[in-house]
């Protein structure tokens, strides 16, 4: 008779380690967006999910709020004063699987969104405005921004205009001025 005990125990144990590398953990705070065999699966997490090697593709997306550097913008304001200015915007995903299919890259889109937009607001008001009011300017930005990710399942928390460069004579007729 044959003996079924020698081919058994490697396929069990072949079984074992399929099923102990399909098993993912996922934070709080993340969200795993699955494709099976390319077609998309509905998002999953937090705790333990089961990903089914060579099958599955996992995308982790963070929940939590970025923060993003705007690097300092050449821009020339409404009264032909040109200045340099640079922010901070604080984001994050609200629709994982937005985020994933609607654009190659959230976190790159995003920045390069943020600092056109920056150029365009600050560019549109006078260097006084600018000035005097921030908190405007930094709201004006946040809306325009917000509204355009939000196709990408980016919900953007607020904008803070980080520091003003203005040029060096105009810095010195300003305190010549004060």
């Amino acid at each position: 008779m044959f003996d079924i005990a020698p081919i058994l125990a490697p396929v069990a144990a072949l079984a074992v380690l399929v099923l102990l590398a399909s098993l993912t953990v996922l934070n709080e705070y993340e969200r795993a967006v699955l494709f099976r065999l390319g077609r998309l699966i509905q998002p999953k997490g937090p705790g333990l999910i089961i990903v089914i090697p060579v099958i599955d593709r996992m995308v982790r997306v963070g929940m939590r709020v970025l923060t993003m550097d705007v690097p300092n913008q050449d821009v020339i304001t409404r009264d032909n004063v040109s200045i340099q200015v640079n922010a901070v915007v604080y984001f994050r995903v609200v629709d994982p699987v937005k985020a994933i299919n609607e654009v190659e890259d959230y976190l790159y889109a995003t920045s390069q969104l943020a600092q056109t937009t920056l150029r365009s607001v600050c560019g549109g008001v006078e260097l006084d405005d600018l000035l005097a009011h921030r908190d405007k300017v930094n709201q004006d930005i946040k809306s325009l921004l917000d509204t355009q990710t939000e196709e990408w399942g980016i919900a953007v928390q607020s904008v803070e205009l980080k520091h003003i460069d203005l040029p060096q004579e105009m810095q010195r007729a300003m305190a010549k001025q004060a």
